[in-house]
C-alpha cells in the first residue's frame, strides 16, 4: 500500500509517497500559485501513484472540525486566492481515507513519533520564519478546539530597545509574528538580517520575544519539550539566548528539573527539519487509513 502526503506551503507544495512503514518512495515539489494552477498537478501526482490514503499538512487557518461540512477547507488565509478553498475534498475526491491538519501540528506529530520529542506525550513545535506558527500535542493528541492554536499572534511586551515595537502584523500591534518573524527582523534593521553578525544586538531583541513565547507556552500548555524550527532558527546563537531568557522570565516559578537543570534538552531544534511537515502528513494519512481498515 502507499500513503500520499502533502505539505502545502505558501511558496511551494511538497508531495511525497510513503510505504506503510514510513519509507519515503517519491518526493516532488511544485510552486504554490493559485488553486486553479496548482491543484490539478497535485491531483495528477497522487492519481499516478494510486495512493490508498492521503494526509495533508497545510498553511491555515483551516476548518479542522470533522463534523463540519467544510472540513479540510482553508479559511481566512491572507493568501487571497486560497481563501475558503476545500483543499482536502479536492485532493481526496471524497473517496480516499484522508486527514488534514496545520503544517505545524503535523510537524509536532512527526517530531513526537520520530524526532526530537520521541517518547514524550506532549510537545510544542514552533516554526519561526516568514510567519510564526505552532503545533501543540498534549497527552498524545494534537490540540484543536474552536479551531487550532494560533501562537504566532499571542501578544507580547515590547523590548525597550526595539525600534519597531508595534511590529509588522496587519492584524495586531505587538504580536509574536509581528515582532519576531523574519520580515519583522528585516523591518527593524531596514535590511537583510541574514547579513548580520551573531553578536549583533538585534538577536538579543529577537531572543527576548521568543523567550516570552516559550514562557507563555510553558505556563499554558505545559509541554514536555519545546522545539524551535524555521528559517530564523538556523541562526544557532539564538538557542542559548532563548533558553537564558526563558529561565530569567520564569524566575524559578516552575521548579521542574527539565527547566532548572536540563533547559538545553528542553528547548531544542527539530531533528526532522526540513521534512517534519511532510512526515507528519504521512502520519496523518496512515492514521486515516488505519481508522478505515
Amino acid at each position: 500500500m502507499k500513503i500520499g502526503a502533502l505539505e502545502a506551503g505558501g511558496t511551494k507544495m511538497v508531495m511525497g509517497i510513503f510505504s506503510r512503514e514510513g519509507e519515503r518512495l517519491v518526493e516532488h515539489t511544485i510552486p504554490t500559485i493559485s488553486p486553479k494552477e496548482t491543484v490539478p498537478h497535485m491531483q495528477a501526482f497522487f492519481a499516478e501513484h494510486d495512493v490508498d490514503a492521503l494526509g495533508v499538512a497545510a498553511f491555515g487557518p483551516l476548518d479542522l472540525s470533522r463534523s463540519s461540512p467544510t472540513y479540510g477547507t482553508i479559511t481566512s488565509t491572507p493568501k487571497l486566492a486560497w481563501q475558503n478553498y476545500p483543499l482536502l475534498k479536492e485532493l481526496s475526491g471524497g473517496r480516499l481515507p484522508s486527514a488534514i491538519d496545520t503544517d505545524v501540528n503535523s510537524a509536532v506529530l512527526a517530531e513526537i513519533k520520530l524526532g526530537a520529542a520521541i517518547g514524550l506525550q506532549s510537545a510544542a513545535y514552533v516554526t519561526v520564519g516568514t510567519g510564526i506558527g505552532a503545533g501543540i500535542c498534549v497527552e498524545g493528541q494534537l490540540v484543536h478546539g474552536l479551531m487550532h492554536p494560533e501562537v504566532g499572534h499571542m501578544l507580547l511586551r515590547p523590548h525597550p530597545e526595539d525600534s519597531n515595537p508595534n511590529g509588522v502584523c496587519p492584524y495586531h500591534d505587538g504580536c509574536l509574528e509581528g515582532l519576531a518573524s523574519g520580515p519583522a527582523i528585516d523591518a527593524r534593521i531596514k535590511g537583510d538580517a541574514r547579513r548580520l553578525a551573531d553578536d549583533d544586538p538585534t538577536f538579543d531583541i529577537e531572543a527576548c520575544y521568543l523567550a516570552q513565547m516559550c514562557v507563555n507556552l510553558i505556563l499554558t500548555a505545559s509541554p514536555q519539550r519545546i522545539i524551535l524550527g524555521g528559517g530564523v532558527m538556523k541562526r544557532k546563537i539564538l538557542f542559548d539566548k532563548v533558553r537564558a531568557g526563558t529561565m530569567k522570565l520564569l524566575n524559578g516559578y516552575i521548579g521542574h528539573a527539565a527547566i532548572l537543570e536540563r533547559i538545553h534538552e528542553y528547548i531544542v531544534p527539530p531533528k526532522l527539519f526540513p521534512v517534519s511537515g511532510l512526515i507528519g502528513a504521512y502520519l496523518l494519512g496512515l492514521r486515516a487509513y488505519e481508522e478505515n481498515e
